[in-house]
């Protein structure tokens, strides 16, 4: 895995886990304005929005350097679109990284033929 294509997972993995809390904030402040005089769901929003088109351009940015499957791609792109599939999403990108180090550290040592 070369250095821009790492960057990029990078990218989507930390902003995966904020864009999650936020959308789970702004659920909690949809129920607060439904239920109390307490209206956060403006800054919320607008909170969560931003979050989430980052999260869109670096899950795009990651997909063309990945070379991910159409799968994979969509994958990820649910996740963040559901309340808590950030949260798996992050997790799942670590254990790429993780992956893809381990390999790199193989091939460099001669340990495999790829």
């Amino acid at each position: 895995m070369d250095l821009k294509t790492a960057s990029a997972l990078r990218r989507l993995r930390l902003v995966s886990g904020p864009e999650a809390i936020s959308f789970l904030l702004l659920l909690v402040c949809s129920v607060l304005k439904r239920t109390t005089d307490f209206n956060a769901v403006p800054v919320m929003g607008m909170v969560h929005g931003v979050l989430f088109v980052l999260y869109v351009i670096f899950w795009a940015d990651a997909w063309s350097r990945a070379k991910w499957s159409f799968g994979t791609a969509a994958f990820y792109f649910v996740m963040s679109v559901l309340p808590t599939g950030g949260f798996f999403a992050e997790r799942r990108l670590k254990r790429e990284a993780e992956s893809a180090v381990i390999a790199s550290r193989a091939r460099q040592e001669g340990v495999v033929g790829a």
